[in-house]
């Protein structure tokens, strides 16, 4: 039987067979950062659905350079790379895919559904529990590959001072401690499917990621949020834009899109 905290690397295996990471997931017992791993090995032609997990991670990022906490065999630290066949303009509909892939794993191997605060935060009980980060290469216009870096706070007790009264932990939320190894194979099953429809060439694959994004989040619509760009604003979301941009009515009557960072609650 696999311990809660441990990776059991031939279960993994055998669950992923007939996905795009199948014989690809490599465990570190302690890494600086995945991502920055993983990105020198796509730079030097690393496969397609290469996948780098660390039972910890001593120099974490998080969006906009921000660090992450890394407790020793407490969380899920893993990227990701995948090389999608999408222009430019389509970029941040793999963190929005990677987001409902996320909310389904978790939902599948500990029962609890998270929020997914626009674009790459996830939220439970209102803290936050996880976070994405992708990084992307281009080339024409296109983009040549990613790397999907996803941090979940997992059998974490507690948190230093200074983040304690905004992080939590699925372990923390639900009372009991969860299977790191179970929810890393749902994750990689479910970022399969979402890597598999974002590159469905069909009309209505657009309108199915970000009606899907949009009943996932409570942040899409209705939301009243502090937006730090543009010189800071406020205003209620009012819904996503056609290449999955946050759209905001500011408080002055001007509907603002968000491009980059994130928003907070007013």
């Amino acid at each position: 039987m696999t311990l809660p905290g441990a990776f059991e690397i031939d279960e993994i295996r055998t669950a992923l067979m007939g996905t795009r990471f199948a014989g690809k997931v490599r465990q570190f017992r302690t890494a600086g950062s995945t991502n920055a791993m993983l990105l020198e090995e796509a730079a030097a032609g690393a496969r397609d659905g290469t996948v780098f997990v660390a039972d910890e991670q001593t120099a974490g990022r998080g969006r906009g350079g921000h660090s992450w906490h890394s407790t020793p065999g407490d969380g899920l630290y893993v990227s990701v790379l995948v090389k999608p066949s999408l222009p430019l303009r389509e970029a941040l509909w793999i963190s929005l895919a990677t987001g409902l892939a996320v909310q389904n794993a978790i939902r599948q191997a500990a029962g609890m559904t998270v929020d997914i605060r626009w674009p790459n935060d996830l939220l439970l009980g209102g803290k936050k529990c996880g976070g994405i980060l992708v990084e992307t290469a281009l080339e024409d216009a296109l983009l040549r590959y990613a790397v999907i870096g996803i941090g979940i706070n997992v059998n974490h007790v507690s948190f230093p001072e200074e983040i304690a009264a905004l992080a939590t932990s699925l372990r923390l939320e639900s009372g009991a401690v969860q299977s790191r190894n179970g929810l890393l194979i749902a994750l990689l099953r479910a970022l399969d499917r979402e890597m598999m429809m974002l590159e469905d060439t069909a009309i209505a694959r657009e309108e199915s990621l970000l009606e899907r994004f949009a009943g996932a989040s409570s942040w899409v619509r209705g939301k009243r949020v502090n937006v730090p760009e543009q010189g800071g604003y406020t205003g209620v979301t009012a819904g996503l834009d056609e290449h999955g941009f946050l759209r905001v009515a500011g408080d002055d009557g001007i509907l603002r899109t968000v491009l980059s960072g994130g928003v907070r609650e007013a």
